[in-house]
């Protein structure tokens, strides 16, 4: 069998530049768990850049958004704590620095091409205050979720979970988180331009400047999305967002204070003292007891949040890719070290696959690696930097990155899978589900209903076995729906108290 050099022909020799990335994804044979090197097993095409760009963009949004939730939460939950911007920053800092030379760089860049980067997991943000509360720890709930990821990777466990996910139900959970998702983003760019104050204009405020924004980016994302490059929206529209808020003068409202250098990379002054970092200490047993309904909840959520991103692969790579696309057991893995290693050098994120990264590189139809090493580079430039930070969590340049790069195509995607009306009809109840209680339990109690021809596709149900049908799709929603009455997720909503 050649080997990929061999196979290699330079762009030259191909009708178009979609013919050629079209060959390279068919001749790639990445090895797992084996050393992958440039120019022998894959290569750096300038569309790498895109997905790099978008990931870096999207990360450093993503991690401070985790650490300001953290610092928020803690203060209010603990007398003794009091935590600000300063604290979100440095801590966004450590996870960008660590994690990413041994989990991004090296691991998939070069060690297991296959799985995707362990990135953020963006579903439990809302639940950090909630977390707080409950009196977890971070570093609990990092060594739980750690574990119960491995185990579930080991056992072969998250690939069968997307086996067992129908398109129905995985179109309905794309488009809700999608829809959801972009309603928080757009809310959030109307709630900043509102509070823009200004003395230069007549008005008094600089509110219309969300509405021009998300104007241009909506013009800006369909023709993007007309000549077929939707893999340039992130950067594209992220730039132009920023450059529409200094032109309409909102550039008051863009601090640096960010400055350069290292922050502390010692675990020591984060972990080992109650006076200092996040000023916790270490946990026992009570913090675990608390983090273990969230470390179940969150691993749960990763099968779908998995099977999200590979379907992007799926839909836009070519026929005969299979030895590229992502493998969700070998991700899972990744994700599970990453989480236990970025919290215990001092970190707080809380990981799942890395949708700003893998969404555009798969729109791109580059793979994994090459993209990966460079958005490593990247983000370690812009933890040393320490300035692109403010300029990557500001509200314009944020929102609008999240919005085109992860949400609306979480959306299309979602759509085009549900043609079918069987699809449509388990996507309808995915969706409704999700309303009334949230994502998790939604694609828990779909899966089952559809799994045994309640809704959906019957002729798919006759071809599943008993353990297919019941066991595993029982199991899952009793699992979800322990961790959702434990932690008092339903709460808010309907005053059913927490059982813990």
């Amino acid at each position: 069998m050649k080997t990929y050099r061999e196979q290699h022909k330079p762009a030259s020799e191909f009708a178009n530049r979609s013919d050629y990335l079209n060959h390279e994804l068919q001749i790639m044979k990445p090895k797992r768990f084996r050393l992958n090197f440039p120019g022998r097993d894959f290569r750096f095409e300038w569309e790498d850049l895109v997905p790099a760009l978008a990931g870096t963009l999207g990360i450093v949004a993503m991690y401070s958004s985790v650490m300001m939730a953290w610092a928020e939460g803690l203060t209010s939950a603990w007398d003794h704590i009091t935590l600000g911007k300063e604290f979100a920053i440095e801590v966004s800092r450590v996870e960008m620095i660590i994690p990413t030379i041994l989990f991004v760089i090296f691991a998939s860049g070069f060690f297991n091409p296959r799985a995707n980067l362990a990135g953020n997991h963006g579903p439990m943000i809302p639940l950090i205050a909630s977390i707080a509360i409950a009196g977890a720890h971070p570093l609990a709930l990092a060594v739980l979720i750690g574990v119960f990821g491995l185990l579930l990777s080991v056992f072969k466990g998250g690939s069968r979970l997307v086996n067992l996910t129908s398109k129905g139900v995985a179109g309905g959970l794309l488009i809700f988180l999608g829809f959801t998702g972009a309603l928080g983003q757009i809310t959030t760019i109307q709630s900043w331009g509102k509070g823009l104050e200004s003395s230069t204009v007549q008005l008094g405020s600089l509110g219309f400047l969300g509405l021009i924004i998300l104007a241009v980016t909506v013009i800006l994302y369909s023709f993007l999305a007309r000549i077929d490059k939707r893999w340039l929206a992130i950067p594209a529209c992220a730039v132009t967002a920023l450059l529409i808020a200094l032109i309409g003068g909102a550039g008051f409202d863009l601090q640096f204070t960010t400055q350069m250098g290292l922050p502390n990379l010692n675990p020591v002054h984060w972990w080992g003292s109650t006076d200092e970092g996040w000023m916790l200490g270490l946990p026992n047993s009570e913090h675990f007891i608390a983090s273990l309904p969230f470390a179940i909840l969150a691993v749960a959520m990763w099968s779908p949040d998995f099977l999200g991103h590979r379907i992007f692969q799926e839909m836009n790579y070519p026929k005969k890719t299979e030895k590229v696309l992502m493998d969700v057991d070998d991700t899972m893995s990744m994700c599970s070290l990453r989480q236990m290693v970025g919290t215990a050098v001092g970190g707080g994120n809380i990981t799942s696959s890395w949708g700003t990264y893998m969404i555009p590189a798969a729109i791109a139809k580059r793979p994994i690696p090459a993209g990966a090493i460079l958005l490593g580079v990247m983000v370690l430039g812009v933890a040393i930097l320490g300035s692109p930070m403010d300029v990557a969590v500001w509200p314009p340049v944020r929102c609008i990155a999240l919005l085109v790069g992860v949400f609306l195509p979480m959306i299309e995607a979602g759509v085009q899978m549900v043609k079918r009306s069987a699809c449509a009809q388990a996507a309808g109840i995915c969706i409704f589900t999700a309303m009334v209680t949230n994502p998790v339990l939604a694609w828990a109690l779909a899966m089952f209903l559809d799994n045994n021809g309640l809704i959906g596709d019957k002729e798919r149900a006759n071809a599943l076995s008993v353990r297919d049908k019941l066991i595993i799709p029982l199991s899952i929603l009793a699992i979800c729906i322990t961790a959702i009455l434990t932690v008092g997720m339903l709460h808010n909503t309907y005053g059913i108290q927490a059982l813990f």
